[in-house]
């Protein structure tokens, strides 16, 4: 079994997709923005700090129709996955609330 990759997601854009799921980065940037468990944290906090309406969505690659590709695509020296397609529903493991504790820290994520 691949690593589990994870996705960030407003809890109400998720329950607005159907049987796949087709963010706006994935027409203006070609690709669905994913991290692994270490990474989560660190995304959450850069992008979405203070958000409480977050789901942490844990992906299976082995389910995914569309190409996983892991880049640095902002020279930063660490490698992210990045989803070429659309992401369909059978390959989610899970969706959870995502949410900062009350120092406004976001958890870390332990692979299940």
């Amino acid at each position: 079994m691949a690593t589990v990759i994870y996705h960030l997601v407003a809890a109400g854009e998720w329950q607005q997709a159907g049987e796949v799921y087709a963010p706006a980065s994935l027409a203006t940037e070609g690709f669905i923005h994913c991290s692994t468990a270490g990474q989560v944290p660190r995304v959450a906090a850069a992008l979405f700090a203070a958000r409480t309406d977050l789901l942490l969505v844990e992906i299976d690659p082995d389910r995914l129709e569309a190409p996983l590709r892991w880049e640095d695509c902002y020279a930063a020296g660490e490698r992210f996955p990045h989803l070429y397609g659309h992401l369909p529903r059978d390959a989610v493991r899970d969706a959870r609330p995502y949410r900062p504790d009350g120092d406004g820290h976001f958890p870390a994520v332990v692979d299940r």
